[in-house]
């Protein structure tokens, strides 16, 4: 691994949040570490972030104002969970902007993350992916997060939510987004949707065990539950529209947005304390299998040209996905 690790902790002024991370996440450094210091002042002032932070308005929203869905992927949603990923400073106070503008104008009136600004707009891995970047970026302790995050808990559940035509409640699912508990989306044709599982697990899985309400703790043991319903490794869940998984499944590749691949739902169940769980030794196999005669994992999956910023080319050794596979693996207490 040695090898691989000098190329990730490499000064790169392109990918300034790899070093970062490899520091951080693969080697342990504490945030007082003068060079954890130096690296993340690299990702504000060089590469990605600062790339997206130059096409931020002065409100706080990128592209345009409203809840930030589109346009598909420069809008405030997606710039917001670029952001987390690329490992972006919570302490900037262009950071913090954008993730008050999407608190104030992403959630519908019922509280909950919303694509459209409704309540039908709730789908689970909108509310995973932001549930985890805004935690990221520093606003666990903030009220309107952790009301969101009691929601996404209770639409997974089916805790305080009642059936759809039930209007006299409070809340209650619709027809469309979060349809029913169990993950189930109407994007999925009404299944369960292991995407928005896996998004919730790792929003959920960030909240401190202290601070974790029953609730919580219900939807995190139900998002496990249904991401061990079958081998992760080969992703043979229900799929709405389809007689057999997504390709995208088996394509690892950064950023992630809501399509999700094998590699992330291993980052999920590690990061929730399942690395040792045998029921992911094929997903380890998996990604090993990919890792190619350096020690390194290429790029198969991207969004060049669509997002602020690109990330290194598809098809080559890709410095992202090697960290995230690097950090699974650890996670799993697999010598990498």
């Amino acid at each position: 691994m040695s090898n691989v690790l000098d190329w990730l902790l490499e000064e790169d002024a392109e990918n300034p949040g790899v070093r970062y991370f490899a520091l951080t996440d693969l080697l342990d450094r504490p945030a007082r570490d003068p060079e954890v210091i130096a690296a993340r002042r690299a990702v504000m002032e060089q590469g990605p972030v600062p790339a997206i932070l130059d096409a931020q308005d002065g409100a706080g929203f990128w592209e345009k104002p409203g809840e930030g869905y589109y346009p598909k992927y420069r809008g405030t949603v997606w710039s917001i969970i670029y952001l987390a990923q690329l490992g972006a400073d919570p302490g900037d106070p262009r950071v913090q902007r954008g993730c008050d503008y999407l608190l104030e104008n992403g959630r519908a009136k019922t509280g909950v993350f919303s694509l459209t600004g409704t309540p039908a707009g709730n789908i689970y891995c909108l509310a995973g992916n932001l549930g985890a970047a805004l935690q990221d970026l520093g606003f666990g302790t903030d009220p309107r997060l952790q009301e969101a995050l009691d929601l996404m808990a209770r639409f997974a559940t089916g805790q305080g939510i009642a059936p759809q035509g039930e209007r006299s409640s409070p809340l209650y699912y619709l027809k469309s987004g979060a349809c029913a508990p169990g993950f189930c989306c109407s994007a999925n044709n009404g299944l369960g949707c292991a995407w928005g599982a896996v998004k919730v697990l790792r929003a959920l899985a960030r909240v401190p065990e202290a601070e974790r309400t029953s609730v919580i703790q219900a939807a995190l043991d139900a998002a496990v539950e249904f991401l061990f319903s079958v081998d992760p490794a080969t992703a043979e869940y229900p799929a709405g529209y389809s007689d057999k998984p997504s390709r995208s499944w088996f394509r690892f590749g950064f950023p992630v947005f809501y399509v999700t691949d094998v590699l992330q739902t291993a980052e999920a169940l590690t990061e929730a304390g399942y690395g040792g769980d045998p029921r992911l030794a094929g997903t380890y196999d998996l990604v090993q299998s990919k890792r190619d005669k350096a020690g390194r994992w290429k790029l198969e999956y991207h969004y060049t040209g669509k997002t602020w910023a690109d990330i290194e080319e598809k098809g080559k050794p890709n410095k992202w996905v090697t960290l995230r596979a690097l950090r699974v693996l650890k996670g799993g207490g697999i010598e990498a």
